[in-house]
């Protein structure tokens, strides 16, 4: 059987065809990338199907062809569309509240899969998080590509004095952190474009470990981008209609941008530039394509202010009849844009800040069109290879002139340049090379690693939990119950165990032994599983011994000595509870001051020394650190998965601080009438159900979900 292949691009407009580059800042080069990557991958004779997974959107604003639940690509490629979050086009900085359910949504699709996919790639951050909740369930190998990160976002912003709130509040940068670090720690491999991005960029995450990487640049469609054009008279007209309402004189050599308007591509830097130089006015037009856009004012905030800044510049230096910025073009025009460009000996301009590859460089010199680049990641790795321009300092404005002016003034080396960048695509940058190491470094790294089938081997007739289970917390929800609601609940359970199969099950960060004589007192039907030591340990019924299946997955780089010596120095802020509460995969701690705020030091201190370990705070006091893989939430989901149930036959009881990672996601809730105020933001989430019943809110949970009838 040939491979079969996973992809995961969750923000942007993706489809098949007609890619809308540039309409925002979520739909660029990455998107365009990935689209090529699954087409090319899906003509390999190696593989027998690929599968993008992405986002689907219902909104009268966007083509409908992203409300299509399934678009096929080719015989062997299909884009799957996925429904989470609001129906209507978000950015990728709102939908972290809703990749857990995502998340439930593929594990539940691959279930139902005849094979399962020998790997998932993860593109970016948010695909990365959901790519290491289902690889750790699933058992399947990840490979992770981030495209752009984080924390050199972060620090390229605060470099240009962004204050750190206003970051956090327009870019949830440190979610975005976080899902990398998480990614990191799960991915098998890491592919980046550039040496650059490895050492100087990933290498700052705490997960980040050198020989999980490969190099594989991005490549170029040469049947698209090429530097022979027949009918290049036909097209220099239809593009000098293009540009003519805004050029006085068409003949001058172009410095052409190509790029989405967004801060990071730095397009205001290269009018500042290009304004403040009589000599590169007199040689050039400067031509912007930023993208397709009806009116301006009703872009995003991001794209509003580029657009701006350039009308500003534009006026400021008076470059009216020397500076176009098309509101329209066809993503069919780019090569002859390019091609254009190089005919009347101008050059190719990349002023981003940040720069993790750059396909339209590549696009450019395939088209023989040289380039001035910034001087910041993959333009390095490309120049190298092609010999065909300059690198500059774009955030130095005279060395960035220096560098234009140089560029343009000799023209024996305009034509070596062009004549190095066309060859070089070819031999180095073309997708069949790029393809054919994508596969071979992947058949090589990961032949391996096959995926744990044991997941979904069991069926609900040989488990010991029974169809339908009902979990409690014994440490809030049991332990505050009132002698009158534990009543009511006795008798519940004894007549739905009856009646629909209904079986109970425990969640405790006690030990087993303490969880059971806890449990005696209350003189209820004995669980059928007991989730002990914060989700670490599944014990069945009345078994002593946990679920090795369990251990084995939750103990991956799990150094339970190394991570408490490397919060010894927050023992100002943290104190070890008592031996017996501390477990093989779980130290607990008790907080010194109550609140979240010692989240992010303990993440830190954990991230410094490189150890798969996550903090869970509980009723605002208490902390637990376990295994990256290990929690409440994903021992649930171990169970679903090993015994054949789905996330509808398990009901959960929430009540405390910390219990909201129990109910993201698509799992089943009750939120009993006193609750934590921390809960309140689930009440729009369609599976949780607030109860409004002091006494009895399990069985108006349980009513509410139909879980006393028999199916």
């Amino acid at each position: 059987m040939g491979l079969r292949l996973l992809h995961l691009n969750l923000h942007g407009l993706i489809r098949s065809h007609d890619l809308e580059l540039g309409r925002d800042p979520d739909t660029g080069g990455q998107t365009l990338y990935v689209l090529e990557l699954v087409k090319g991958l899906a003509a390999r004779p190696e593989v027998d199907k690929v599968q993008l997974f992405t986002r689907l959107i219902v909104d009268r604003r966007v083509s409908s062809d992203y409300s299509k639940p399934v678009e096929h690509i080719s015989p062997s490629a299909e884009i799957i569309r996925f429904p989470f979050g609001p129906k209507r086009y978000i950015r990728k900085e709102l939908l972290w509240p809703y990749l857990d359910d995502l998340a439930d949504q593929i594990v539940q699709r691959l279930q139902t899969e005849k094979a399962l996919p020998d790997w998932i790639h993860a593109h970016y951050a948010d695909a990365g998080y959901v790519g290491a909740l289902v690889s750790r369930r699933l058992g399947l190998p990840l490979v992770f590509t981030g495209h752009s990160l984080g924390r050199e976002k972060l620090r390229r912003l605060l470099a240009a004095g962004v204050d750190h709130d206003q970051i956090e509040q327009t870019y949830s940068i440190s979610k975005r952190i976080d899902a990398e670090e998480l990614a990191l720690a799960h991915a098998n491999l890491l592919i980046t474009s550039t040496r650059q991005e490895s050492q100087e960029q990933y290498s700052r995450y705490g997960k980040f470990n050198s020989k999980d990487v490969e190099i594989i640049p991005p490549g170029v469609d040469l049947n698209r981008f090429h530097s022979i054009d027949l009918n290049l008279n036909e097209k220099d007209k239809e593009l000098e209609k293009l540009f003519q309402p805004f050029l006085r004189n068409t003949n001058l050599s172009p410095l052409l941008a190509i790029s989405r308007a967004v801060r990071r591509k730095n397009i205001p830097a290269l009018l500042e530039t290009y304004g403040r130089s009589p000599v590169l006015q007199q040689r050039h037009n400067l031509i912007l394509i930023l993208g397709c856009r009806e009116d301006s004012r009703q872009l995003d905030k991001q794209q509003r202010e580029v657009f701006q800044q350039v009308f500003e510049l534009v006026d400021k230096y008076n470059l009216y009849g020397k500076v176009a910025y098309p509101k329209h073009h066809k993503r069919e025009q780019i090569p002859s844009i390019y091609r254009w460009a190089a005919n009347k000996k101008g050059l190719f301009v990349n002023p981003a800040l940040t720069e993790p590859f750059g396909l339209t460089l590549l696009e450019a010199a395939a088209c023989g069109l040289p380039m001035v680049t910034t001087d910041d990641g993959g333009p390095r790795d490309i120049l190298s290879r092609c010999e065909n321009g300059l690198l500059a300092d774009v955030t130095d404005l005279e060395a960035f002139q220096d560098a234009l002016e140089t560029a343009g003034s000799n023209s024996s080396l305009w034509k070596t340049w062009s004549n190095n960048g066309v060859d070089a695509v070819s031999r180095h940058f073309s997708w069949d090379a790029h393809i054919c190491n994508y596969i071979a470094l992947m058949q090589k790294r990961l032949k391996f690693l096959a995926p744990r089938h044991w997941t979904l081997a069991n069926t609900k007739q040989n488990s010991p939990i029974g169809e339908k289970l009902l979990l409690l917390d014994l440490d809030s929800y049991l332990e505050q119950s009132e002698s009158k609601v534990l009543e009511n609940l006795r008798q519940n359970l004894k007549d739905s165990s009856l009646k629909s199969g209904l079986k109970l099950g425990i969640l405790t960060g006690r030990s087993l032994q303490a969880a059971r004589y806890r449990f005696s007192e209350l003189h209820l039907p004995d669980p059928v599983v007991w989730v002990c030591q914060a989700g670490t340990e599944i014990y069945y019924g009345n078994e002593n011994k946990s679920d090795i299946f369990w251990q084995d997955s939750i103990s991956v780089d799990w150094n339970r000595k190394g991570v408490e010596k490397a919060l010894f120095d927050l023992k100002d802020y943290l104190k070890l509870q008592h031996s017996d509460q501390q477990g093989s995969f779980k130290i607990s701690y008790l907080l010194k001051e109550s609140g979240e705020a010692i989240l992010p030091l303990v993440r830190k201190k954990i991230r410094k020394y490189g150890f798969a370990a996550s903090p869970h705070l509980k009723c605002h006091w208490y902390l637990d650190v376990v295994p990256l893989r290990a929690s409440r939430a994903e021992a649930i989901r171990f169970l679903i998965l090993r015994w054949g149930l789905s996330l509808e036959d398990v009901l959960i009881v929430a009540t405390e601080q910390g219990d909201d990672d129990l109910i993201r996601g698509m799992t089943t809730a009750v939120v009993p009438s006193e609750h934590d105020s921390s809960l309140e933001r689930f009440k729009s989430q369609q599976r949780v159900f607030f109860a409004n019943s002091t006494q009895d809110s399990v069985n108006e949970g349980l009513k509410h979900f139909r879980f006393l009838k028999n199916n």
